[in-house]
């Protein structure tokens, strides 16, 4: 028997059934709600690429139970273009072309702007954004964060 839960997503209510409240959010986000800009790397909170801001807190979404999200704000790397951090930190990745396979991108976006709300600024963002790059465009990534 299906679970009926509501889930506020970038500004936006979605209702969504799950068989399980402990299905991890980031299989909700993309598979239910259709958001894909969130990724799935590891599966273990290793990576970052499933990284979406809870209630401004970052989170893993691989891992995060979709019960657990009810009644908070979710937001996901699609809606950090209505967010005022949300297109700093975006225009600064595009005035560094940090991007090169770009999977990692969404994860890292999202927890620099959750670093940024933290109040971190600069190099106190990268320490903050753990997250693993295969391409290794950490110094394109460092640069981006020494503009915020």
């Amino acid at each position: 028997m299906a679970t009926n839960l509501t889930l506020n997503v970038n500004g936006v209510n979605y209702s969504v059934a799950v068989a399980d409240t402990s299905m991890p959010l980031l299989w909700v986000l993309r598979d239910m709600i259709g958001l894909t800009g969130t990724k799935y790397g590891c599966g273990i909170e290793v990576c970052g690429a499933c990284t979406v801001l809870v209630n401004g807190q970052r989170e893993h979404s691989c891992v995060f139970d979709v019960g657990s999200a009810v009644g908070k704000q979710i937001v996901t790397v699609e809606g950090l273009a209505k967010d005022a951090q949300g297109q700093k930190a975006q225009a600064a990745w595009i005035a560094n072309q940090v991007p090169q396979c770009g999977y990692c991108q969404p994860g890292m976006l999202t927890a620099t702007v959750g670093a940024m709300k933290a109040g971190h600024h600069g190099s106190e963002i990268m320490s903050e954004v753990d997250h693993i790059c295969v391409c290794g465009t950490y110094s394109r990534i460092a640069k981006a964060t020494q503009a915020l």
